[in-house]
């Protein structure tokens, strides 16, 4: 090869092979620049950079752009080769770039001039003035060469692969950029006497030539150096760039990023958008305003969150910002978007502040009694949303020192609800929250993350927790607190996905957790993983890991109104007492409890339970006794929310005849297993009023798991899974008999390992007890608190069942059946497999015609949002997703079979007229 610098004339004599087919190239071997075989990509890429005049980053760019090329020129195979040894540009036809006849034809395979073909190319311009001398000459601009491209593609027909036009773009508009002729600003054109003589003489016009010889190839040295600074330039351009991605746009990486793993978890998870809310509302219950914001804010005695009060308060949102500072962590617009109702910091404020909350258009009215005036105040110094508590007066129960405020979720958390319509919100208590608590245990956890190690976020933690003048060693000693804590919680998750890893569920599958999402939670099962393996690590006794189970049976959070009257709670029908019901929830949220044979055994099962005030909130609900009402049965307490047709627009309005008509639809298909409507007197004189104490408790319609078939996973957590317990707390749950006479066996197989619904009885049993004792409350109180009419047995059903109860507030629980599968009540009055397999659940409007939400064929769901699927990525079933069962699709005639339990409706109709009345009730 010649060395620019001392290039001879053109020699014509120099051979080209005709098996290298690309005229530029051609050009290149023919002066001289590059020998003819093989040729190092260095060589090769840095003089076509020469040739093209670029010069700075474009001139990088297209030396890349060439050893990108070049690489792939020979094909595959010759990848490695073309590496380390270069491009062979004799051995370029039959490769990966060649056309193989698709192009312009005007060289043959046999390396020979189509004079013709030259004229064709000339057909598609049309005459230039050449800038240099001022005479006409034909040409072909941008556009022409495009042209000419296409009809080579259309003249080739089905001899065309798919690459070819993307191959075409690298060859006659890249010759139109290096040799085309035009000044600044005019449009450029391809000389075709250019095109001939680099064709025919393989000889470049001398402005090229001059590019090329005034720019000398660097050497390896030089190369290297320049790479070197080149890769140092890239590798820092891309960090910057990933930051601003992850600070500006951290949904979008997170949905790039492989879903498992450590990459994914150091961004927060994606949370849907808030749309503006115009106005608020709370619905009338029968609560005055004063019960109302206690129950918000009332502390069960739970320290959900693993940080103490002040120390959440003070954390930031995991969130990264180039230029400013993220909001904290506690800020009630960003727990907002988890799903959380915001909340006053008191009820003791102007009009204008309630109504923003949606309190005074309710309460200009005549208000119900105050119950909450009677108990220890509930405050809410810090704004935080509905549902958040903050305990006082703290002591760790196995040491018995004084410890921090801490921060915990109560009942009002899960259980207080919201619609969205078209900017409104519609609020009530003792319905389903739309939370996502998942979303908020893992922001929480990256946000100790980000405190701990993104710079400049500790100091400022720092100062809100101990005060801009704290010194060094208190600086460092909060450090190592926090440091801890944030320890524990990254081993605990990899302890957590270990053990389901290797475990099974019920009926052999690989354990893994269902997606809970917005409006859902595996309660029972979470309660078992913190009481019979978190709480006892926390005490410092080891080995009980192999308790936790996988999160596989999340379930809508149910309406707790008028609940407190039932004889057994939950979807299952599984618990009969209410302080067990209560203070099982309180130790399932984190209540602090002493497991640890550490300490002196009087303090085992002491707790933070606090269940005077779970006796409160109980009375809340539960009301003065119906059937002492003065004018007749009727409940009290907290009321189920009316539809609110007096607040929306008109699209709300109830619409009597078909209240009429689904009224005797009512009566034939539902009331059977669900009962009249509460306000009638069939309700009252029901035979499922059974006698409790000196009053009565409703016995609901429980119906056997085979014969409703929806899915079964909530209803066997209680009976299918199996714990184990140290010796030392000797938990026996044969004492369940002695202390409540209970009419079934509850004595385990094994002393230590024992079915969960009656090692859960007994374990709450025990921690009230002690509760009580240490308490010394009066044996009179006790039975009080107890309702000793309500045993802490085992329901006596033998087989799993689902219990169907009153309707009363049906609307205000979308989604519906237990594990919240179905989007609207049109949908579960449909045929089960006709009901939508996946829909979006997050912050999104209300449906008052399906009631519910309405869910468009194949929807995508927002980013934030969770979507519900009854199937997965492989089409198999999802645990604890089916959609299937309590269905209508019974046809004249048909006998009755498992999962359908009415008959088909006769139209859509008649399926609107039910659910105008289910709005009533």
């Amino acid at each position: 090869m010649h060395h620019p610098a001392s290039k001879p004339p053109l020699d014509p004599s120099i051979p080209v092979s005709p098996n290298n087919p690309c005229p530029f190239l051609r050009g290149l071997v023919g002066e001289g620049f590059v020998e003819g075989g093989t040729v190092p990509l260095n060589t090769l890429s840095q003089t076509i950079a020469n040739a093209t005049g670029e010069t700075g980053l474009k001139k990088v760019s297209a030396r890349i752009q060439v050893r990108g090329v070049a690489m792939i020129a020979n094909g595959v195979k010759h990848i490695l080769k073309s590496i380390f040894s270069g491009a062979q540009l004799d051995a370029l036809r039959g490769g990966p770039l060649d056309k193989r006849g698709a192009g312009s034809r005007i060289l043959g395979v046999d390396g020979k001039i189509d004079e013709d073909e030259i004229a064709r190319l000339a057909s598609f311009g049309r005459n230039y003035t050449d800038p240099n001398t001022g005479s006409s000459e034909p040409g072909l601009n941008a556009a022409e060469i495009k042209t000419f491209m296409r009809d080579n593609l259309e003249r080739a027909g089905s001899a065309a692969r798919w690459y070819y036009p993307l191959l075409m773009k690298f060859e006659w508009p890249i010759l139109l950029k290096i040799i085309g002729k035009g000044k600044q600003g005019e449009e450029r054109y391809l000389s075709v006497a250019d095109v001939r003589t680099l064709f025919e003489q393989r000889q470049f016009p001398d402005r090229i030539n001059q590019r090329i010889v005034s720019q000398p190839l660097l050497s390896s040295c030089q190369l290297r150096f320049r790479w070197a600074v080149a890769l140092t330039a890239f590798v820092i351009g891309l960090g910057l760039v990933a930051l601003v991605a992850v600070a500006e746009f951290p949904n979008q990486v997170r949905a790039m990023l492989p879903q498992k793993g450590v990459l994914v978890n150091l961004l927060p998870p994606p949370l849907p958008a808030m749309p503006e809310t115009k106005a608020a509302y709370w619905l009338e219950q029968n609560w005055s305003l004063k019960d109302r914001h206690w129950f918000h804010h009332a502390s069960q005695g739970t320290a959900t969150f693993p940080v103490p009060y002040e120390w959440f308060v003070a954390l930031e949102q995991p969130q990264l910002h180039l230029f400013s500072k993220p909001g904290l962590i506690k800020d009630s617009a960003y727990l907002e978007r988890f799903g959380f109702i915001p909340s006053p910091q008191t009820i003791q404020t102007d009009t204008a502040t309630l109504r923003r909350f949606g309190y005074a258009n309710v309460y200009e009215t005549t208000q119900a009694s105050d119950w909450s005036t009677r108990w220890t105040p509930a405050e809410n110094v810090d704004g935080l949303p509905v549902g958040f508590a903050r305990m006082t007066g703290v002591v760790d129960p196995a040491t018995s020192r004084r410890e921090d405020d801490m921060i915990g979720l109560t009942c009002a958390a899960c259980h207080t609800g919201q619609i969205h319509y078209q900017g409104i919100d519609v609020r009530f208590d003792g319905g389903p929250a739309m939370t996502d608590l998942k979303k908020l245990e893992l922001a929480t956890g990256l946000s100790i993350a980000y405190t701990l190690y993104v710079p400049f976020r500790f100091q400022r933690f720092a100062d809100r927790v101990l005060g801009p003048d704290a010194s060094k060693a208190d600086r460092a000693a909060l450090k190592q607190k926090l440091s801890t804590i944030g320890s524990f919680l990254i081993d605990w998750a990899k302890t957590y996905e270990k053990t389901i890893e290797g475990k099974t569920t019920w009926d052999g599958k690989q354990q893994q957790d269902t997606e809970e999402g917005f409006g859902r939670l595996d309660a029972l099962n979470r309660i078992g993983n913190q009481v019979f393996s978190q709480d006892l690590a926390m005490s410092g006794v080891k080995g009980f890991e192999k308790n936790l189970h996988a999160q596989d049976a999340p379930v809508s959070y149910p309406a707790i109104w008028t609940v407190p009257w039932f004889k057994f709670a939950q979807y299952d029908a599984s618990i009969e007492q209410p302080l067990i019901r209560n203070a099982g929830e309180a130790l399932g949220v984190t209540a602090l409890l002493n497991l640890s044979d550490a300490y002196p055994q009087d303090r085992l099962w002491r707790s933070s339970v606090n269940i005077r005030t779970l006796g409160w909130i109980e009375d809340m609900l539960r009301g003065p006794d119906p059937f002492k009402a003065a004018d007749g049965p009727k409940f009290g307490g907290l009321l189920a929310p009316k539809w609110p047709s007096h607040i929306l627009g008109d699209a709300w309005k109830l619409k009597p005849d078909r209240v009429e008509r689904g009224r005797a639809i009512y009566a034939e298909m539902c009331s059977g297993c669900h009962l009249p409507d509460i306000n009638t007197p069939a309700f009252w004189s029901s035979k499922r009023w059974e006698p409790s104490g000196d009053s009565k408790v409703l016995n609901a319609v429980t119906i056997p798991l085979d014969e409703i078939k929806t899915d079964p996973e909530q209803s066997l957590v209680l009976s299918k899974r199996t714990v184990d317990v140290p010796g030392f707390l000797k938990v026996n749950t044969a004492d369940l008999q002695t202390w409540w006479q209970c009419e079934i066996p509850t004595a385990s197989k094994s002393p230590n390992e024992m079915v969960y619904a009656l090692g859960l009885m007994t374990v709450v049993d025990l921690v009230a007890r002690k509760w009580m004792d240490d308490e010394k409350i009066p044996e009179a109180e006790r039975a009080q608190m107890w309702n000793m009419a309500r045993k802490n047995c085992l329901n006596p059903a033998p087989d799993p069942r689902y219990r169907a109860r009153p309707l009363n507030g049906i609307w205000a629980t979308a989604p519906y059946l237990h594990n919240g599968s179905v989007p609207s009540l049109y949908w579960l009055l449909k045929p089960q497999n006709e009901r939508p397999q996946k829909f979006c659940m997050g912050r999104r409007d209300y449906d008052p015609d399906t009631v519910g939400f309405a869910v468009a064929a194949d929807e995508r769901c927002k980013t934030g949002e969770t979507e519900f699927s009854a199937t997965g990525s492989d089409g198999k079933p999802i645990q604890g997703n089916s959609v299937l069962g309590h269905s209508f699709e019974r046809k004249d005639g048909e006998s009755k079979r498992p999962g359908v339990i009415g008959r088909m409706f006769k139209d859509d109709a008649e399926r609107y007229d039910l659910i105008e009345y289910l709005k009533t009730l």
